[in-house]
């Protein structure tokens, strides 16, 4: 017997073609088998994002990968409810992107701050290209002890995969991790793939699409973990 009943949002712009996109909605349905859920899954195209009236009715908030998003304002926009809320989020990939750049505008007050793949001349892209392209890659990711991400995995080492041109431009990488917001996890070469906010109950963002992992038939720790805290949030 179902014990909860959650509503989630995917902030997003749904492509069939996508694979994190087909792999999402076997991780959060094996994720709700595995906890006992009945979790109803809700895309958000970013287009139809212009208020968040409607967001109040969602338990927790999952931003997807495949950016550009068609309304990037859309999406901070959901983003930001998520964080000023205290509902469960999480991001991967294109979801870590619009995490950085949301929190490097409404919390550090960078209102010039951009997404590279958008505006490669800007002063303050926050997110700019990887040196090394992460597209169709595997790599290990080395988790910050006693994290949210590293709670939910069970361990330290963890390996992932990605589908990722752009992460955080190293040259605001002190600027925009010395508050609130947490690196939570490396790669094998010490370059950053995670991250995650202290002083909300769950708010992790990673570069790597755990997803991936339901098509291989493992069901995520990160969706489970994303479902866990939105039960608790909603108890």
């Amino acid at each position: 017997m179902k014990t909860t009943h959650l509503h989630l949002a995917l902030i997003g712009d749904y492509d069939p073609d996508v694979t994190a996109h087909q792999a999402i909605a076997v991780a959060l349905r094996q994720a709700a088998e595995a906890l006992d859920l009945s979790v109803h899954v809700q895309w958000l195209d970013t287009d139809t994002l212009t208020t968040t009236d409607h967001l109040h009715a969602f338990d927790g908030f999952w931003c997807v990968p495949a950016s550009p998003y068609r309304d990037t304002d859309g999406a901070l926009r959901a983003i930001r409810f998520a964080r000023e809320q205290r509902r469960p989020f999480l991001g991967t990939c294109g979801g870590f992107q619009h995490a950085v750049l949301e929190y490097a505008r409404n919390v550090l007050g960078w209102s010039d701050a951009e997404h590279g793949e958008l505006a490669p001349d800007a002063k303050r892209a926050v997110i700019t290209p990887l040196t090394c392209s992460l597209v169709e890659a595997t790599d290990t990711v080395r988790l910050v002890p006693y994290t949210r991400i590293a709670q939910a995995y069970g361990t330290l080492d963890v390996h992932e995969g990605y589908h990722c041109r752009y992460g955080i431009n190293p040259e605001f990488a002190n600027a925009l991790l010395e508050g609130d917001l947490i690196p939570s996890g490396h790669d094998s070469a010490g370059d950053l793939r995670a991250v995650e906010l202290l002083d909300h109950p769950f708010f992790v963002a990673t570069l790597f699409q755990p997803e991936r992992a339901a098509l291989q038939g493992t069901t995520p720790a990160l969706a489970l973990a994303l479902l866990n805290a939105c039960q608790e949030a909603s108890v």
